[in-house]
């Protein structure tokens, strides 16, 4: 391995170190990087939280979260061992110049890249980082890192990035969208902009819809306090489905960089046609999930799983949307973005539906020339299929089937798929900010999920009611039918 394959000598400081994003996702991703070798020898990790821990007892609290967490055929016992040593324990408050003396303390050593991770709610955002600033922390080669969501609206998104930006340059701010650092999605990108095949059919004259859909199986699970007050569209569509709809549409940028790839990206956000109170109506169905059953056991309804004190909750489990693009290459080519919990099953895809043939010289007998479809699976079984009209290999008369040129990433690279969080968290140890979300590209989104928002509680109308376990509610098959299409929704 070249010595430029591992990360140099860093600090990562996880602020909320003791919490379950921490155990559960952030030490073993760099778990998987120390196994994998990619980690400077003297790269350290340390946890930030209040309650009173030693060392010691933090690395036996972060050993068992490895072997909760971590795959077993990954799990090595000399492994974690050195791993463990790296990580240490500060108990402080975050937003306390003085108490952050003690984390001060312990980061003496100034010579090395230093990475602020921030794994708290999002209102603590703003005071770590003046703590942070007040305490002679955030030198230059200082960065911090921001998990979503990024405020609850355009003005409070505005408000967080002006006071972190006031202690960190934006140069310095990493915004993460764990949807970015998935494997498939980055080969979205390869798929576009390293094949001419694709790129030549890639516009309004060769595609007629494009869907992208993150389906969740799970409900709630826990965060019923937070999920009641932000719902599908600030938790899914204004960050992971946005991002996915930019990298899809967005135009080959001129360099490999951070910069040129998100200005790219921003100009298919300022491209979205608004959906407002005269529109919304039309374009968009909200819902929530009623009591029903996932494979084969039952569930609550979300109104259950939240508490019965919050049975009138309008907040919305599921989203669909019909959006449209004002620019050359995509005018005329809705997007359908659809989001849910308690869904049919767990699916993220985007599915890239092509024209009809101009025309079919087939008889009908022969069966149905369906238009091709490209499906980029994201989760669970990660692939590119494209999907095409064959003949049957009969002896009889001609007959066409559908079939699919399958890329299955687990069949075709017999390696380990990395998780999202373990490319993130390299990157930001390396300061790539290519995958991460630059302040307008966040500021745009919201000015386009605003006013459905607004339209939304402005009409006062209740989520329609679709039952767990299927695929949401039937006034989401009527946005598509409308338009003689429909979601794809089989297996495969």
């Amino acid at each position: 391995m070249a010595d430029d394959d591992r990360v140099a000598p860093f600090d990562l400081v996880v602020f909320g170190g003791a919490g379950d994003l921490a155990l559960r996702k952030l030490l073993p991703a760099m778990y998987q990087r120390e196994r994998d070798g990619r980690l400077a020898d003297d790269g350290r990790i340390f946890a930030v939280a209040r309650s009173p821990m030693t060392d010691e007892e933090y690395r036996k609290r972060a050993e068992e979260a490895l072997r909760r967490h971590v795959p077993p055929d990954t799990m090595d016992n000399a492994t974690a061992a050195t791993f463990l040593k790296r990580l240490g324990y500060a108990a402080c408050n975050a937003t306390d110049p003085k108490d952050l003396t003690k984390l001060k303390a312990r980061l003496a050593d100034g010579g090395r890249t230093r990475a602020f991770y921030l794994a708290t709610a999002p209102d603590l955002f703003g005071p770590i980082c003046d703590a942070l600033g007040a305490a002679g922390l955030a030198q230059s080669q200082a960065r911090v890192v921001l998990e979503k969501p990024l405020g609850h609206d355009l003005a409070s998104s505005r408000a967080v990035n002006e006071r972190v930006g006031a202690v960190f340059g934006e140069d310095r701010v990493f915004r993460i969208d764990h949807y970015l650092g998935k494997e498939t999605v980055q080969n979205l990108m390869a798929l576009r902009f390293a094949n001419r095949l694709f790129e030549r059919l890639w516009n309004a004259g060769e595609i007629d819809h494009v869907q992208i859909t993150v389906a969740e199986a799970l409900g709630v699970e826990g965060r019923g306090a937070y999920y009641d007050k932000s719902g599908a569209m600030r938790d899914i569509v204004q960050n992971h489905l946005l991002q996915l709809l930019c990298l899809v549409a967005m135009e080959p940028p001129a360099r490999l960089d951070a910069d040129a790839v998100r200005d790219e990206k921003v100009k298919v956000l300022k491209s979205l046609r608004p959906i407002d109170a005269a529109t919304a109506a039309r374009d968009t169905v909200r819902g929530q999930y009623t009591a029903g059953a996932i494979a084969g056991q039952a569930v609550p309804a979300y109104a259950q799983e939240i508490g019965a004190d919050r049975k009138s909750s309008r907040t919305e489990t599921f989203v669909a949307l019909s959006a449209a693009l004002d620019n050359w290459r995509w005018s005329g080519v809705p997007f359908y973005l659809r989001t849910g919990k308690r869904m049919a099953e767990r699916r993220s895809e985007i599915v890239v539906q092509f024209r009809d043939v101009p025309h079919a010289i087939f008889p009908r007998e022969a069966g149905e020339v369906a238009p091709d479809r490209l499906v980029i699976r994201l989760q669970p079984d990660e692939g590119i299929h494209l999907v095409l009209n064959t003949k049957t290999p009969t002896p009889g008369k001609l007959r066409l089937q559908r079939a699919a040129l399958n890329l299955s990433f687990a069949e075709t690279f017999k390696t380990r798929h990395p998780d999202a969080y373990e490319r993130l968290l390299t990157d930001v140890l390396r300061g790539n900010q290519t995958l991460f979300m630059r302040r307008d590209e966040v500021e745009w989104a919201w000015r386009w999920v605003e006013p459905i928002l607004d339209a939304w509680a402005t009409a006062g109308d209740a989520p329609k009611s679709y039952t767990a376990g299927s695929w949401g509610p039937a006034a989401s098959t009527a946005l598509l039918a409308r338009d003689g299409r429909a979601w794809r929704e089989e297996t495969g």
